[in-house]
């Protein structure tokens, strides 16, 4: 399998570093093409124009409050989590990267129609293009951390637990198209948070589980074995950052931390 050319299409994060050395160690990967954090101005003010002023006022304060609190709080959780599941969260070597602004400049649509992948792996990024999606004949798949397609958009578990839905608190491997987590579906898997989990754990939980089925998506597609799920389905949601005050709320009332 190590013959075949993958890339991985990435934000600059733990988790890419996750995704990269699972995948990699199996299969190899050829080159990481990583994208800088975007301007967190130009990325608060689309969000303002979307949700408005309030609701991003409390997303930021939650972001900067309680995210951080709990962050803190579960380092040891998160150490745990890692050494079970042996998540590997070495950094992706030097000599494998490329850096660019965006997934979406001209500079990453060069660098894939050079590289010529035979798949690409998509973790941590912006909505990506139509551009550079058809700018190479190979898939794209991404882990997304929800149950597709009723959580789609941000931590799903947390909020399917919110819900009392804890059947699709989980994962999704599937396919990536111009949609915010709207391609086929590959796998999915269930993921069940112990008491010791919180808002900062249920997303590793769910990488965990999720770095399992991609592999296998990967060997199945490498295998020209793929198969996936285009049932209609009528559940379909986009779900945000939880304002200060919804999680005050939902942990008081509903006890999901």
């Amino acid at each position: 399998m190590k013959d075949k050319k993958i890339v991985l299409l990435a934000g600059n994060g733990q988790s890419s570093a996750i995704v990269f050395n699972s995948v990699n160690k199996i299969f190899g990967i050829h080159t990481a093409i990583i994208e800088k954090k975007e301007n967190q101005k130009v990325f608060l003010k689309r969000r303002v124009k979307r949700l408005g002023f309030s609701t991003v006022l409390g997303q930021v304060i939650f972001q900067l409050f309680v995210v951080k609190f709990l962050n803190i709080f579960s380092k040891k959780r998160c150490q745990e989590i890692m050494k079970t599941n042996s998540l590997n969260i070495s950094k992706i070597p030097r000599e494998k990267i490329r850096s660019v602004e965006s997934v979406n400049t001209a500079k990453t649509i060069k660098l894939l129609r050079e590289l010529k992948p035979d798949l690409i792996i998509v973790n941590g990024t912006r909505i990506i293009s139509d551009d550079v999606l058809s700018s190479v004949s190979c898939r794209f798949i991404n882990i997304h951390a929800g149950i597709t397609p009723k959580y789609r958009g941000v931590h799903g578990a947390y909020w399917a637990m919110v819900n009392d839905d804890i059947r699709n608190c989980g994962v999704t491997v599937h396919l990536v198209d111009t949609g915010i987590d709207t391609g086929n579906i590959i796998f999915q898997s269930e993921v069940i948070p112990s008491k010791k989990d919180n808002f900062s754990t249920y997303p590793l939980l769910q990488l965990s589980e999720g770095v399992k089925l991609l592999n296998i998506a990967v060997q199945n597609i490498l295998e020209n074995k793929l198969v996936t799920n285009n049932e209609e389905l009528t559940e379909s949601y986009l779900w945000y950052h939880p304002t200060i005050w919804k999680y005050l709320y939902y942990r008081v009332i509903r006890g999901v931390k």
